[in-house]
């Protein structure tokens, strides 16, 4: 019988997972923000006690972070320095020269993650065909690595001009680095991003080389302290785009990390999906800082080829630092139950981004908070047993919650703590469910069709409301809700992608150099995946993003070629219009006749395959359960105090009924059942939740 233990390291808690067979346990700590490594180390000695389980008998661990991505958020990456074509060195700060604020003359943009001191120009020049303009200098890469030591950088990105088509210049250029700095870490933009746009392809390599350094510290240290507690099984990485990979491969692209834990959220609820039928769903994960958002079609998450990071306006697009890599894609806003309550410069109730964390964390934690946050609402709103948080193990202060959200919130505004808790809610629920309607329309979809899987310590808490403001009518949620995200590292494939950029039209397609470049891109990812997975089957999907001639942003595609074949022939061109104009016109209403369409990148994945789930058949509520006393709760809808029941989920059996108002108490999370819904327990016990009729 196979044991994994799966971790997710979050910025408030630590969620581990451990799936034996089909029994599944969870331990739930704070993370250790000063070293990572030890609140993971304390989290799996909790699962393993509680699992009755010897380190030894473990058969693989899956780890995701968020490191990576508060080293570019925090600017706490390594001294890094940056090789870039000459008379191109201020390409990373020029950026592509768009305004996110139209009307805003003093709008803020993140610096480069390489200072201009740090960035030296050298002699060469490809064009975009891939010809060789003008040679490689390699006294000008010597003498750059003559000044970059003497700054102590401790990683150098490379970049040149179209090096997506012909690396030869990067790769050399890399060579004589390595010899002349040993102990630097080099990323090549040929291999982290091989795809043209050249700010976004120069972004990406130095984000790369900005965290790796530490990441690949972290790595190796977390290596060891799970070798030091009898874990010597293989350790896989969660990453962005939704599949795992080696440690190896983790430390050469550790910016493929940046959402690894949410994207394990977002195979967790594509599994439920697929479970209970359900072709059409809106994924959301609220945890201790942020929360996220994702639309599932079929049990597949939507994925995209970029991300940004660091934005100066939380949520505006082009604000940030582009990464070009795979991702699930979602929208992320800082409404978790960390996140802090505040009045901003209107005398508004606002909440977020900034979040208390692990650190002091909420004030209704005791352990040195003082300013309020969403969790220290939802105790004050009774949401929350402060006797029973944690199942008991860590017991709340609600008078100090409440004391901190007077100061904050009440006083100024004339409120008593509950309505300054319910101002707090509201604002959240209001932000994510206008994050959740902007995200479904930018998709070409509606978001009241949607049923909702809510998981997450904090999304059972919110889901019901969130529900109500977007007029959705069904709420799932799943066994293990507070460690969705761990749970879904046990459910992803081993997989890798890669992107390349190779300019064709449809009219004049060449199909051997298309299958020259899929044949390549098998190759590069197939040993990545078998090494993960050694024995297995594997699958390849493949994609172009592709857009009419004339047009600034391409529409991925998958392509209509039988996996058995593999190939471009000549029927191919018609295929893929037919496919483009079809989801061209899912996404914009119409297509554009007469009008030659251009490729310009592939991407191809391959994966061991999504792991196969049973339907499970709906279970007809059979019993209104009694609930085992009441506690009063704040109804958002009606600004009143109402009696919730109280239940425990591990007490409900398939087909009980519960009726809201009530609450639904777990070990590490509760579920809101508000007056508009009534929950059904599932064969499988997923709490399902239906509006009422009016």
């Amino acid at each position: 019988m196979t044991t994994r233990i799966a971790v997710d390291i979050g910025g408030t808690f630590t969620d581990v997972a451990l799936e034996r067979g089909d029994d599944l346990f969870a331990a739930k700590t704070l993370t250790t923000h000063d070293a990572p490594e030890r609140g993971v180390v304390n989290g799996i000695a909790e699962v393993l006690d509680v699992a009755g389980t010897a380190a030894g008998d473990v058969t693989q661990v899956i780890y995701g972070t968020t490191l990576a991505t508060n080293l570019l958020i925090e600017r706490k990456g390594s001294p890094t320095g940056l090789l870039t074509t000459r008379g191109f060195r201020d390409s990373v700060e020029m950026r592509n020269e768009n305004r996110y604020e139209q009307y805003d003359v003093n709008i803020d943009l993140p610096a480069p993650l390489v200072p201009r001191r740090l960035r030296r120009p050298i002699t060469e020049r490809v064009d975009a065909r891939g010809r060789i303009l003008t040679a490689l200098n390699e006294d000008d890469v010597a003498d750059a690595a003559q000044r970059l030591r003497e700054a102590d950088v401790q990683a150098v990105a490379i970049g040149f001009l179209h090096s997506y088509v012909n690396a030869v210049h990067e790769i050399r250029a890399g060579e004589i680095l390595a010899g002349l700095l040993p102990d630097v870490e080099i990323s090549l933009s040929s291999e982290v991003s091989p795809e043209m746009r050249e700010f976004e392809r120069l972004s990406t390599a130095c984000a790369n080389a900005y965290v790796q350094p530490l990441m690949s510290r972290h790595l190796d240290g977390l290596e060891v302290e799970l070798e030091r507690i009898g874990l010597r099984c293989p350790l896989h990485l969660m990453l962005s785009g939704g599949g795992l990979t080696t440690l190896a491969t983790a430390r050469r692209f550790p910016v493929r990390l940046v959402e690894s834990g949410p994207a394990g959220g977002a195979i967790f609820a594509g599994s439920i999906a697929r479970q209970l039928g359900y072709g059409d769903v809106l994924s959301y994960d609220m945890g201790g800082t942020t929360a996220k958002i994702c639309l599932i079609q079929n049990g597949h998450p939507q994925t995209s080829r970029s991300f940004e990071v660091a934005r100066m306006y939380r949520f505006m697009r082009g604000s940030g630092l582009p990464l070009r890599i795979p991702v699930i894609e979602m929208v992320e806003i800082g409404a978790g139950g960390g996140s802090i309550a505040h009045l901003d410069a209107m005398g508004r109730i606002a909440v977020g981004p900034e979040s208390a964390g692990s650190d002091p964390g909420p004030v209704a934690y005791g352990l040195g908070g003082s300013a309020p946050t969403v969790t220290d609402a939802d105790v004050v709103l009774g949401k929350i047993d402060p006797d029973n948080f944690a199942d008991g193990r860590m017991p709340l202060d609600a008078s100090a919650a409440a004391e901190a959200l007077l100061r904050v919130v009440g006083a100024p505004l004339g409120l008593d703590a509950m309505n300054s808790a319910l101002g707090v809610a509201e604002i959240v629920d209001e932000n994510m469910s206008n994050a959740a309607r902007v995200h479904t329309v930018e998709s070409g979809q509606r978001v009241e069709t949607k049923t909702m899987i809510a998981f997450g310590g904090a999304a059972p808490l919110h889901a019901a409301r969130l529900a109500e403001k977007l007029s959705i009518r069904r709420v799932v949620i799943p066994p293990g809700a507070g460690i969705g995200s761990a749970i879904g590292f046990l459910r992803a494939p081993v997989a890798y992608e890669v992107t390349r950029t190779y300019h064709q039209q449809l009219s004049s397609l060449d199909a051997d150099g298309v299958n020259a470049l899929l044949d390549a891109m098998r190759a590069e990812a197939t040993p990545i995946v078998l090494a993960g997975a050694p024995g297995h089957d594997v699958q390849e999907s493949r994609l172009a993003y592709m857009r009419y001639i004339g047009q600034g942003h391409e529409v991925g595609v998958e392509l209509p070629i039988s996996i058995e074949a593999a190939v471009v022939d000549g029927t191919s061109p018609a295929a893929f219009l037919a496919a483009y104009e079809g989801e061209y016109e899912r996404l914009y209403g119409r297509s554009i006749p007469g009008v030659d369409v251009e490729i310009l990148s592939w991407v191809l994945t391959v994966s061991t395959g999504v792991p196969a789930v049973a339907l499970q058949a709906s279970v007809a509520s059979t019993e209104t359960r009694v609930p085992a006393g009441t506690r009063g709760v704040m109804d958002a809808e009606s600004g009143a105090v109402v009696q919730a029941g109280l239940y425990t989920r591990t007490q409900l059996s398939a087909g009980d009924r519960v009726e809201g108002p009530a609450i639904i108490v777990e070990a590490n999370t509760s579920t809101l059942v508000t007056s508009s819904f009534t929950a059904t327990i599932a064969e499988s016990g997923h709490i399902i939740m239906e509006a009422r009729d009016e």
